[in-house]
């Protein structure tokens, strides 16, 4: 595929899923969801002429944000284990981030962020991406059935969180 037609390929992508990437990025715990979802469209940019099929490009732009996601999630933490002098670093949300959020979404978002990060990712690309299992499990990188367990689990614990708020 040429350059121009990349370009103007992206540029469609762009417009109609920069949101919701912005969304799954954030609601998988990234503190800075915008520098992950362009970090994630420079790659298939670079990676065009490798794709199988244009269909292909919103499947991997997931699955890189996701990966992306959990790559500075865990050098966070081992920053975080070995970093003595920080203890509590504040969570510091881009102010896009924080509009597009109201209280009670605030609230769920916070007992998201609690739960295990694999039941974190298989509940917002279910439920927040409208994903199907199959999907959800080719994004992860796991089995159909890891898929239906960590999104069951993810469930219960969101349940007996948010009606411990009530």
């Amino acid at each position: 595929m040429h350059d121009v037609d990349r370009g103007a390929a992206l540029a469609s992508l762009f417009d109609l899923h920069y949101t919701a990437l912005l969304r799954l990025a954030a609601f998988l715990g990234a503190d800075d969801a915008e520098n992950i979802v362009a970090e994630a469209y420079c790659q298939l940019y670079r990676r065009w002429q490798q794709l199988r099929d244009p269909e292909a490009a919103l499947p991997y732009l997931r699955s890189v944000v996701r990966n992306l996601t959990c790559m500075r999630l865990r050098r966070m933490q081992v920053v975080r284990k070995h970093t003595e002098s920080i203890t509590n670093p504040p969570t510091v949300a881009s102010a896009e981030s924080i509009a597009m959020m109201q209280d009670d979404q605030r609230v769920l978002i916070d007992a998201l962020r609690r739960l295990a990060l694999r039941q974190r990712e298989a509940l917002v690309l279910r439920h927040w991406l409208g994903l199907r299992e199959s999907e959800i499990a080719a994004a992860m990188g796991i089995s159909v059935g890891a898929v239906k367990s960590h999104t069951a689990r993810g469930i219960a614990t969101l349940a007996k969180a948010m009606e411990q708020r009530r």
